[in-house]
């Protein structure tokens, strides 16, 4: 988990989850989304689809930047899309640096190199999608070059901010799940200062999947009952061969969570166990803000309205559809936050 104040910082023991409050009057964590279109054509996501080019604009975020103090927001997440395809994400991001928010970005790593001293002046935590060795990685974001074009691009941001956080973060997919440990050895060669491991999520509406995916193009993602095995094996042996990773927190996950993470998770997908316990308080403390505007409780919620039409985030976080989906949420319950791949319980530092 990492804590938000005063630098990201990865801790396995962190304090009490924070509260779960109605209505919202605290708001550590905001998602935004700057742009729309990303520069990969992933296999695991159809993001790279949508050729619309919508973005939050700098003024947007100047007029919100009062808001956001009152609203005691410690960090935003660029998120997307991929944000460096903002016009200008320089005037985009200088509103909430000027407010004292800490900034994590979201990134494929292809336009680092490009925006390297811009990445360095602004952001603290940088987190990079690494999908495993280079030809793994090239062929699952249908980029030539683009291990390495990350590679020089993370290289680049350390030489001008050497303190900055780097993590590479890892989806686990049918294409890439034989090469966890490769994964761990690509992500210390690119410079990362950890690696972190999720699954593919296949099920939610999340990445611009309206409707979600029919049951062959999930299939293409997710694992078979067949492959079970395959991965459980490959994780014993991340365990062993991989062990002092794991001890430092290079590996950001446990070797418990990672079994949950991924082996409990994938199995439960296909239909032979149940879904591994979510414990999440992401829609009390954090919210997403998608670059058209539209406010989610999380990536895998439905909208529960649109700050340009409502006129601000806690118009839209505090009205009538905010109030009523939150206090109607059983995490432990709902089909959604049961099948999630990335649930968040913000704990206090």
């Amino acid at each position: 988990m990492s804590l938000l104040a005063p630098r990201p910082v990865q801790s396995r023991t962190a304090g009490e989850p924070l509260p779960r409050l109605d209505p919202i009057a605290e708001l550590p964590v905001l998602i935004l989304f700057p742009h729309s279109r990303c520069n990969c054509r992933c296999l695991m996501c159809d993001i790279w689809k949508d050729r619309t080019s919508r973005e939050i604009s700098a003024g947007e975020i100047a007029q919100m930047a009062e808001e956001l103090r009152r609203l005691g927001v410690r960090r935003v997440v660029l998120s997307g899309g991929e944000p460096l395809m903002h016009s200008d994400l320089g005037a985009f991001a200088g509103p909430l640096v000027e407010a004292g928010v800490g900034l994590t970005l979201l990134s494929s790593g292809l336009l680092l190199e490009r925006d390297a001293a811009l990445v360095a002046e602004l952001v603290d935590d940088l987190v990079v999608s690494l999908d495993g060795p280079a030809e793994v990685h090239d062929a699952i974001r249908n980029v030539p070059r683009a291990y390495e074009r990350m590679k020089a691009g993370v290289a680049a941001v350390r030489r001008r901010r050497r303190d900055i956080a780097v993590t590479a973060r890892c989806t686990v997919q049918k294409a890439n799940f034989r090469q966890l440990r490769r994964t761990v050895e690509a992500a210390r060669v690119l410079g990362a200062d950890r690696v972190s491991f999720l699954a593919a999520d296949v099920r939610s509406e999340a990445f611009a999947r309206p409707g979600g995916w029919d049951a062959a193009r999930a299939g293409g993602v997710a694992l078979s009952p067949a492959e079970l095995p395959e991965l459980e094996m490959e994780l014993a042996s991340l365990e062993r061969d991989c062990a002092d990773d794991l001890a430092s927190g290079f590996i950001a996950e446990s070797a418990g969570k990672l079994r949950r993470r991924l082996l409990d998770y994938f199995t439960a997908l296909a239909g032979l166990g149940d879904f591994p316990e979510v414990r999440c308080n992401a829609p009390w403390v954090s919210s997403v803000v998608e670059s058209d505007g539209t406010v989610r409780p999380c990536f895998f919620q439905p909208p529960i309205g649109n700050l340009r039409q409502a006129g601000s985030l806690e118009a839209v976080l505090n009205g009538p559809a905010g109030l009523a989906f939150r206090r109607g949420l059983d995490v432990a319950g709902d089909p959604i936050c049961r099948a999630c791949v990335c649930s968040l319980e913000l704990k206090r530092s």
